[in-house]
């Protein structure tokens, strides 16, 4: 027995899962089930580096669960031809109808020049697949001569089932304001990153909004889960430690993002004195007693389920519509950490 959603004052918690690709297929498989069974909204996938392409184990997750949904989170939309990511979803969509969340993104460098793809023009890119992925998926022919995107009367061609559009929203994975913006112009909803503050979740919401007014919606007509990373355990200190070499990471690897969310400067150079790219295990750890616990706690939902919960209230108090919780360490004790919530108790 499960309630499908927890309250938080006037917020309604929908909890979700991201997963990378820190565990098997096979246990990703039992802990959607398991997030399921405990009433949360979604499993969100990531197309993770270069170790986990998404679709596969999205796949296994919707095959194996009834309710809940399965997103990507997010796909990039450079090394997919348009066309193959709708069909792609479109596909992932026979498998668990109305359940599907296309998730796409810009990818990041350096990983992206390092196979070969230079990024130009992202806002354009975006644009213009966001708009030909959901021609396709609303069953039509699409023509298209753009920058990015060239097609010439594409459409899905069903021959073995009814000819129908497919009820997958589109979110983009945005950080930047311009991106924001786009997303609020052109998308379903946002997926909002991790590590960052819930003070940057305002200015995201106001170019949000700027976006939404483009086309005549508001803010409120868009969906906005945001990743949170979530490291639970009865011990704080153990809890804190496992989020910290994470947050070092992003530090040197995201500098201009934590410089936003409040991460001050000298911090900033401290960590890009030790870490390179690709940063090893030695360079992290060193990098990692550079951060207080007053960063951990303010970038990550870390501690105590108490505090966890706590920090999570506050991205959901800053726009947030669905915590999509990027577990450290027990996967099943941070689901059950969200599992029956009630904030008033």
């Amino acid at each position: 027995m499960f309630t499908d959603y927890y309250f938080i004052g006037d917020l309604v918690t929908r909890p979700a899962l991201y997963l990378q690709d820190a565990h098997t297929i096979t246990e990703g498989i039992e802990f959607a089930r398991y997030a399921e069974d405990s009433g949360f909204d979604a499993v969100w996938q990531a197309d993770s580096r270069l170790v986990r392409e998404a679709s596969v184990p999205m796949a296994a997750f919707a095959a194996t669960t009834q309710r809940i949904k399965i997103g990507s989170g997010v796909v990039d939309v450079w090394t997919r031809n348009p066309a193959r990511l709708a069909s792609m979803f479109a596909t992932l969509d026979d498998l668990a109808p109305g359940r599907i969340l296309c998730g796409l993104g810009a990818w990041w460098d350096p990983l992206a020049t390092k196979v070969g793809v230079s990024r130009d023009r992202p806002l354009t890119v975006m644009r213009e697949v966001v708009t030909a992925v959901r021609a396709l998926l609303a069953n039509e022919t699409v023509t298209v001569d753009g920058d990015f995107v060239k097609l010439d009367g594409v459409e899905l061609d069903y021959v073995y089932q009814d000819r129908k559009p497919k009820d997958v929203p589109i979110y983009i994975g945005a950080t930047g304001m311009k991106m924001m913006e786009l997303t609020g112009e052109i998308a379903d909803g946002v997926v909002l990153n991790y590590l960052v503050s819930p003070d940057y979740n305002a200015r995201a919401m106001e170019a949000l909004e700027r976006g939404a007014e483009k086309s005549g919606r508001s803010v409120d007509d868009l969906d906005r889960p945001q990743l949170v990373v979530c490291s639970v355990h009865e011990d704080r200190d153990t809890a804190l430690d496992m989020a910290r070499n994470m947050v070092a990471q992003y530090l040197g690897q995201q500098p201009h993002i934590m410089e936003a969310s409040g991460v001050p400067k000298s911090l900033l150079e401290a960590v890009g004195e030790v870490l390179t790219w690709p940063a090893t295990h030695e360079q992290v750890e060193a990098a990692a007693k550079l951060i207080p616990d007053e960063i951990v706690q303010m970038l990550t939902a870390s501690g105590t389920a108490a505090e966890a919960r706590e920090a999570v209230t506050g991205y959901m108090s800053n726009g947030c519509t669905s915590p999509v919780l990027y577990p450290l360490g027990d996967v099943y004790a941070t689901i059950d950490a969200f599992t029956g919530w009630d904030s008033s108790s």
